[in-house]
């Protein structure tokens, strides 16, 4: 786990930092917005522990701007604002969690697992293969960063195949799986939803082949 601790009181930084790395949890440690930048810049974190008042801004109005260009990284807001009406701005802001100081190091602890968790299983739920994305979370496929459109069913069935990629999925799994969900699909509908997906598809890098008698595999094609 690496974690992004902002904050510029020295001591709490230096015993977290410490405490964190008996955890076995990768830390970096910033004093100011500009090196939160510099840090988030050169690689991403699984979580941002923020403090608000900091030497060169104010940690919200950095939240906010982080927010429009990084909606998943989970950010722990760690500050002595202790008002409700200073949690619920947070809270509006942009981060996942709020805790006031003085704090308990052990709270402290459990709530960076629990969003850490919750983050990682976000990221699951994406799925990427050659040119595309799957966000199962948010209901949409991106190919090469452009939105594909497909009705939900198509949807699921795509998430299916790539989540396999490039290995097989049996025609009987995708239509098991899709009954899981409260999806009734017999066998001909199954093979309807592929071949609307093949014509989505056609231009943009991926196949799905048919092995008869067996099912299906996404593949990447070879762009010219």
């Amino acid at each position: 786990m690496r974690l992004l601790l902002v904050e510029d009181d020295a001591v709490i930084a230096h015993e977290l930092v410490l405490r964190w790395e008996r955890h076995q949890w990768t830390v970096e440690a910033v004093g100011t917005l500009q090196a939160a930048d510099a840090a988030l810049a050169h690689r991403a974190v699984d979580l941002v522990v923020l403090d608000l008042g900091l030497p060169d801004g104010d940690g919200l109005r950095w939240l906010a701007q982080l927010r429009r260009t990084d909606r998943k990284t989970p950010v722990l807001v760690l500050t002595a604002r202790d008002r409700v009406v200073d949690r619920v701005e947070g809270l509006r802001t942009g981060a996942d969690d709020y805790l006031v100081k003085p704090f308990a190091v052990e709270e402290l602890d459990a709530r960076v697992e629990v969003l850490t968790r919750r983050a990682q299983r976000t990221r699951e739920d994406c799925v990427q293969y050659g040119r595309l994305s799957w966000f199962g979370n948010e209901g949409r496929v991106d190919i090469a960063g452009q939105p594909l459109v497909l009705l939900p069913r198509e949807f699921e069935v795509l998430g299916l195949l790539v989540r396999r990629a490039p290995r097989l999925v049996p025609k009987r799994a995708l239509i098991d799986a899709l009954a899981e969900r409260n999806l009734e699909l017999s066998d001909s509908a199954a093979e309807v939803y592929v071949s609307r997906l093949r014509r989505k598809l056609a231009g943009s890098g991926l196949a799905i082949r048919t092995l008869r008698g067996f099912g299906y595999v996404l593949e990447a094609e070879a762009l010219p």
